[in-house]
């Protein structure tokens, strides 16, 4: 499911306006990292209760936010990863092992293993994900026969009320993401370019997508009106935010790179 937003209205006599973003993966990654560490569920863990921030790339951009550091290897923060046309996973350690919090502060030296079987209402495990499709269903690749995070974390979080709350741009977007857990599997493949692997679904999982991450940072709606390009826009998502204009500008502010704003008022 998506994250539950309410819709942002216009504000009554304040003048609206629209904006046309393109913002490649490493923009959306960033984009939906804020929106995941602002978001009111992941504060109020935050203040109140336990954060297990899993390994992967979207998530280092999370650990950045939260920390206020920068990674410089993310590829290292994951597990596995698709790069270079293959599927394939990291043998190093991640760069930043500040991933467990516990009201407000880092548990130094924490094995996530251990302490989410502390875990209770509220508290909140931030996982990347590979697909996620118009319904805000969310699915991750597993090459590991225990179904690596899902299979260490799922059992704790679902049944004691705890949250799995997921960090995901729209390029990952799949027309169905059942049909794709359906279609993978470790003994599933007679041939693969790369590690075999199961899309697993994140049921009851809630999804923050750039549309989200809009919402929740900025207060203006966000439309995913088209995707890819060329010249280091492969891979990009395209959005319209509509809004109160200073909403507006202060979002596209943000996502527009040094770039100047382009004001098309008449």
């Amino acid at each position: 499911m998506f994250y539950p937003i309410d819709q942002p209205q216009p504000t009554p006599g304040v003048k609206q306006a629209k904006a046309h973003v393109i913002l490649n993966a490493a923009q959306s990654r960033r984009l939906v990292a804020k929106g995941a560490v602002s978001s009111p569920i992941v504060q109020n863990a935050y203040h109140n209760g336990m954060i297990i921030i899993a390994r992967g790339i979207t998530n280092a951009y999370v650990s950045e936010e939260f920390f206020n550091i920068s990674i410089e290897n993310k590829t290292n923060q994951t597990a596995g990863f698709v790069g270079e046309g293959a599927t394939n996973a990291t043998s190093t350690p991640p760069p930043c092992t500040w991933h467990v919090i516990e009201k407000g502060k880092v548990l130094e030296d924490a094995d996530s293993n251990v302490e989410v079987a502390r875990f209770k209402k509220g508290d909140v495990v931030i996982k990347g994900a590979n697909a996620i499709d118009h319904t805000g269903l969310t699915g991750t690749y597993a090459s590991s026969l225990k179904t690596g995070t899902m299979g260490a974390m799922w059992p704790f979080v679902t049944s004691r009320g705890a949250e799995f709350i997921i960090p995901v741009g729209l390029e990952k977007m799949v027309p169905c993401v059942m049909t794709a857990s359906q279609n993978t599997g470790i003994y599933h493949f007679d041939y693969t370019m790369g590690l075999p692997a199961k899309i697993v679904i994140l049921p009851d999982a809630k999804a923050i997508t750039e549309i989200e991450a809009m919402a929740i940072l900025f207060g203006v709606r966000a439309y995913h009106v088209g995707s890819g390009g060329i010249a280091g826009s492969e891979g990009s998502v395209h959005l319209t935010l509509e809004g109160d204009r200073d909403k507006v500008e202060a979002a596209f502010e943000l996502v527009q790179q040094r770039r100047p704003l382009l004001n098309l008022d008449p």
